[in-house]
């Protein structure tokens, strides 16, 4: 695969970056079948790999420690810091206390003594950004961490980010890490044009928006339900999103592709992102995904897709997609200060 660059940071990475959230006892819990699909992405060509401390608690990141053992220095490596990982509620968010703890025990699972991406998985309403950014720039001066990197920020807080890190003399963050597919399109509103003007490398994630832009659902199917999560995924059943795949499917086959191709051609032709985060279970899956790696869009089927989903729209949230406390309640928006702070905590 062809590389790019990944912001300003000088690192190059492939467009395809290799999730490994499934990778636990709620996905792919074969540990052995995990560390053999991560080998055969590698030898694909693929030098990107993003994982998460919360992932399984701990054991995305213990698989891949397994999977680099020897191979550690022809890879990218980013993982995540923030996830709430027990009741504790000092375990979680992204105050320097928790941040310069949980990076030991992510170096330690990986089995590496540096991390080439760390990230803030999502905000932090309680910490303040130049908390955060502090013990950030700590870690990367000490040679623990290369670049450091956001996730599911909105705008505006992206440009606070680097304002803070402009006038404290701080590290600033060199990615960005939101959600990106045809059905979800938001960020091209102002979140791409934002990671543009500041130079950040953009990594996203759910390209074939949790299923949906696989073909695997369809328009009056069988209700689909998580087995190993005894849940009906909500945006599984959105009629919108449904009533779009029923029409990017025959744009896909006039096309001659896989929905999924069409789908993750779509997510990485847009010239703001980076690398496009794809999560195999099976490696299947990851062949299917693979062989479709180097299909590009003319300019025709694009402008068709922007006919079923306008650009920088969203056809309704993705069950996982960060919530500010501000939409999740109800009080934040009609209590007075101190009630409202109360509320949040």
């Amino acid at each position: 695969m062809k590389t790019r660059e990944l912001g300003r940071t000088g690192i190059r990475v492939s467009p395809y970056c290799l999730g490994t959230m499934v990778f636990n006892q709620m996905g792919n819990p074969d540990h052995d079948d995990c560390v053999r699909i991560i080998h055969r992405a590698l030898d694909s060509g693929i030098n990107f790999i993003d994982t998460a401390d919360v992932y399984g608690h701990g054991e995305s990141e213990e698989i891949v420690g397994k999977a680099l053992k020897g191979r550690r220095d022809d890879i990218v490596l980013a993982t995540k810091v923030n996830g709430r990982i027990s009741e504790d509620p000092n375990r979680g968010g992204s105050s320097r206390r928790w941040i310069v703890t949980e990076v030991e025990q992510s170096l330690r699972r990986l089995g590496t003594d540096h991390i080439d991406l760390y990230q803030v998985h999502h905000p932090d309403p309680h910490t303040d950004i130049e908390e955060t950014l502090s013990a950030l720039t700590d870690l990367v001066r000490s040679g623990k961490v290369r670049a450091i990197g956001s996730s599911n920020l909105p705008a505006s807080e992206i440009v606070e980010a680097q304002w803070v890190a402009d006038r404290r003399g701080l590290h600033r963050f060199r990615t960005e890490q939101p959600t990106y597919s045809i059905l979800n399109r938001a960020i091209e509103r102002e979140v791409l044009p934002v990671c543009h003007r500041y130079g950040m490398g953009v990594l996203v994630w759910s390209p074939l928006a949790m299923g949906l832009l696989t073909g695997r659902y369809r328009k009056g199917g069988p209700t689909v339900r998580n087995e190993r999560m005894k849940w009906v995924p909500r945006h599984l059943t959105d009629e919108r999103k449904l009533d779009a795949v029923e029409r990017l499917i025959p744009l896909a086959e006039e096309a001659g592709l896989s929905l999924t191709h069409l789908a993750m051609a779509f997510a990485i032709t847009h010239p703001d992102v980076t690398s496009a985060i794809i999560g195999p279970r099976t490696m299947e899956q990851l062949e299917d995904l693979l062989a479709g790696a180097a299909v590009s869009l003319d300019d025709e089927i694009l402008d068709r897709i922007d006919r079923i989903v306008a650009p920088g729209t969203d056809i309704g949230p993705l069950d996982v997609s960060y919530t500010p406390p501000s939409v999740q309640h109800a009080a934040l928006r009609r209590r007075s200060a101190d009630e409202r702070a109360a509320v949040a905590r």
